[in-house]
């Protein structure tokens, strides 16, 4: 099989089932989204400190992003065609929200706002946390045009607090301060 289908070449591609639609499609900005949040991801495996964040649940959290890209990729219509392996991912929100609690009580309590920086793994948390909350402002903006199933947005509404967890935990681990936000 070729890379290249030459079939998106007038600016339109195929959802899961057939159905064709604009690459501006908000369908396709969602779900592209999540494929630039996955990519980030994959940057911050190589920064995250091992002691703080095992590989394995980072390289969990792309596969589920892997599975939400496959259910924001196949209109609802067709949603049958994805099956139960493709449509649920794998880190339920109330394990999610325990390892929330966990890297939160690795770092200090916060005092002020944060800005990103610190370590390396705590800047690509960062920037993670800031795709993934475009990916979830981009998939209410489908929301609001087609049916989109509420896990969706649920998962990367808690996927970025994880994620801002993570950041402060790497600081923290790493004995590096948060930067706060000073106002003038």
């Amino acid at each position: 099989m070729k890379l290249y289908t030459r079939a998106g070449d007038q600016g339109s591609t195929g959802l899961f089932g057939g159905d064709r639609v604009t690459k501006s499609h908000p369908r396709l900005m969602a779900y592209g989204t999540l494929d630039e949040l996955n990519s980030v991801l994959g940057l911050l495996r190589l920064h995250a400190s091992p002691s703080v964040v095992g590989q394995d649940l980072l390289q969990q959290v792309q596969h589920d992003l892997f599975v939400l890209g496959a259910v924001l990729a196949t209109p609802e219509s067709r949603q049958d065609l994805l099956g139960a392996k493709m449509s649920t991912p794998t880190w339920s929100l109330e394990d999610m929200e325990a390892d929330i609690d966990r890297l939160s009580d690795l770092a200090p309590p916060m005092k002020a706002f944060v800005l990103p920086g610190g370590t390396q793994g705590a800047a690509w948390a960062h920037l993670a946390r800031t795709v993934c909350r475009r990916a979830e402002r981009e998939v209410v903006a489908l929301r609001s045009e087609e049916p989109v199933d509420p896990g969706v947005v649920q998962y990367l509404n808690r996927l970025s607090d994880w994620l801002f967890a993570l950041s402060r935990a790497e600081n923290a681990s790493a004995g590096v301060a948060d930067v706060e936000w000073q106002p003038k």
